[in-house]
């Protein structure tokens, strides 16, 4: 009996584990990063966030052992120029998926310990409000090769203002 009930115990918190995490962890998709050359000193990563949850989160910091730091930037126009600016945290909505991509809202990888090549990876963690830190492996892929917002590939041009890498 005792066997019987620990069983049924044990069947009863595994089927409410997933729920409770589904609701709340942020999943990553399509993590990926240009090549820089040998003189870069700073790249960019880019990710696919979902926030299966009832409640939005926000995106709040990064790192990697690739670089000495990593930010959270934006592009904003400034006289008809794009130019990366750092952001406190990036919105993650309930229900929702933010894409962090050229262009716009992406993670610069500043201080890079080394050039980043094509065909690598390399781990991020992306820290959460809430203290919820998530693991990513970003693959650096070929310009010309990454994703777009519909899983395909596709090349992405961009004004850039010297923070090289992407």
């Amino acid at each position: 009996m005792r066997r019987l009930l620990t069983a049924a115990a044990l069947c009863l918190c595994a089927a409410a584990a997933p729920a409770s995490a589904a609701d709340g962890t942020v999943t990553v998709e399509r993590a990926w990063a240009r090549p820089t050359t040998t003189a870069a000193k700073a790249g960019a990563a880019f990710v696919t966030l979902s926030n299966p949850g009832t409640a939005d989160r926000r995106l709040v910091g990064a790192e990697s052992p690739v670089s000495e730091r990593a930010e959270l930037h934006t592009h904003v126009m400034d006289g008809g120029v794009a130019r990366m600016r750092p952001v406190e945290s990036i919105a993650l909505p309930a229900g929702g998926t933010v894409r962090l991509a050229p262009g716009g809202d992406h993670i610069m990888l500043m201080g890079l310990k080394r050039p980043l090549r094509v065909g690598e990876r390399f781990a991020v963690t992306l820290r959460l409000d809430g203290g919820q830190a998530v693991e990513a492996e970003v693959e650096v892929l070929a310009p010309g090769t990454e994703p777009r917002a519909d899983g395909g590939a596709g090349h992405h041009a961009g004004h850039h203002d010297g923070h090289g890498g992407h």
